[in-house]
Parts: C-alpha cells; sequence; structure tokens
C-alpha cells in the first residue's frame, strides 16, 4: 500500500511517512524483479487470490490517484514489468487531498481524467476509492450505495473498461458495507489491515503491507516476503 511517490514534506509535517521517496521506490521495484517476484495489480492477482496459479507475486496498490504516482512510479512500474492498481477519489480528479487538509497535510495535485486513462493506457488498473473519500460506516445506507456504486460507473464510462477493484477509504469498512461492494459488482476491496493474504481470506476484506518514506530496503522486503506482520487496524489512509 503506497500513497504518494515524490518528495516528502518538511519534517514535522502531518503524516509525512505517506510519501515515499522515488529513489526508494525504485529499489523496492528493483529487489523484488531482482529476487524473481512480479508485481501485480488486483485485477492480474486475483487468479492467485483465488487459488487458480501460484507464483512469486506481490500485489502492488496506490491510493487517492496522486499525480506524482504517474509521474515517478508508472515509469518504474513499466521498466520492470510489473503492473499496479490506483484507488481513484473521482469527484478530485484533477483536484487535490480536500479530505486531508482541516489534518495540516500539505495539498498534492491528483490525476486528471486525461492522467487516468493514460495510467490505464499503459496497462496499469483503475480502482475506486469512492466519490468523496468519506468515513463509509458513517453514512447512511442510501448515501454509501452512492458512493460505492456511482464512482465505479463514472470510471468506468471514462476509461470504457470494467472497474472491478475497490478500496475503502481510511480503511473504515463492516460488513453491510463489504456486502454494498460485493453488490456493486466489484470483485475485491483493500483494507489498511496490516499483514499478507492468507488462502482464507474474504476477497472485500483483504490487508495490505504499509510501505512508509522511513521503510528501508531491508524492512521492505521483510514486511511484503515475510509472515511477521500483526494484522492492525492503521488509520494513515
Amino acid at each position: 500500500m503506497y500513497h504518494q511517490v515524490g518528495q516528502p514534506a518538511a519534517k514535522g509535517t502531518p503524516f509525512r511517512g505517506l510519501t515515499v521517496h522515488p529513489d526508494s521506490f525504485k529499489r523496492q521495484m528493483h529487489w523484488l524483479r531482482l529476487l524473481g517476484y512480479r508485481g501485480l495489480s488486483m485485477r492480474d492477482l486475483m487468479p492467485y487470490l483465488k487459488g487458480e496459479r501460484q507464483g512469486k507475486v506481490v500485489g502492488i496498490t496506490f491510493d487517492d490517484g496522486y499525480q506524482n504516482v504517474f509521474d515517478n512510479a508508472l515509469p518504474v512500474l513499466q521498466h520492470c514489468g510489473f503492473t499496479a492498481t490506483n484507488y481513484f477519489v473521482v469527484r478530485q480528479l484533477g483536484g487535490s487531498n480536500v479530505w486531508d487538509h482541516d489534518l495540516g497535510i500539505p495539498a498534492a495535485p491528483l490525476m486528471n481524467q486525461e492522467t487516468v486513462r493514460r495510467w490505464h493506457d499503459a496497462g496499469m488498473e483503475v480502482g475506486s476509492h469512492t466519490l468523496d473519500h468519506p468515513h463509509l460506516p458513517a453514512l447512511s445506507t442510501e448515501i454509501a450505495i452512492l458512493q460505492i456504486r456511482q464512482s465505479r460507473g463514472e470510471l468506468e464510462a471514462l476509461i470504457d473498461r470494467p472497474v472491478t477493484a475497490f478500496c475503502y477509504p481510511y480503511g473504515d469498512e463492516s460488513p453491510a458495507i463489504r456486502q454494498l461492494a460485493r453488490e456493486a459488482g466489484y470483485l475485491n476491496a483493500t483494507t489498511t489491515a496490516r499483514g499478507l493474504v492468507r488462502p482464507d481470506d474474504d476477497l472485500f476484506e483483504l490487508p495490505r503491507v504499509t510501505v512508509a518514506r522511513s521503510t528501508h530496503l531491508l524492512r521492505f522486503l521483510q514486511k511484503c516476503l515475510t509472515r511477521l506482520e500483526d494484522r492492525r487496524r492503521s488509520s494513515n489512509d
């Protein structure tokens, strides 16, 4: 689980750790490939999650749709022959991370519609992160359905392809919210619960490994390739 790939903000900035330096990202992807792993989008990962295929694979996801991911991460992914999923906040395409502003997190540009299309055309996956990045369990059922279902429809209209991957904003979900994602037509959904996926995991409650600015290479490999990570809820999305 990545967010931004760019120059981290100044020391003391809230959630500075969610921005990974481009050099660190490049080094991480290089070592995954060197060790024989393939980085895959959620779409490409599904046969492995369902037990239909086996192999040395790692799912790569980006939350929120930041422009610096397109600028700095996409060339690295293409060089490595990897695919990845980016979860977009539909009503902020071409805008910024407005949901973070009250926390003192600096505004950062998000991909616009054309850039989303270019991300898709490059072989990457477009996933949904709702319309507005709300806390879904706090919404009425009707509004939650709108956020989950309409975001999928608008993204599908944008790229003219099915959108099957969903990510719960802030990691906030519940059995009822998971059911709404299923009913909306998604095939999988990711959380911010920490850990590697196990064969018996619900495809609509998938954990991830947080990669932060301070995650050095050895720790990155340990987190991604071993089962030492605890399943803990994180509010850093």
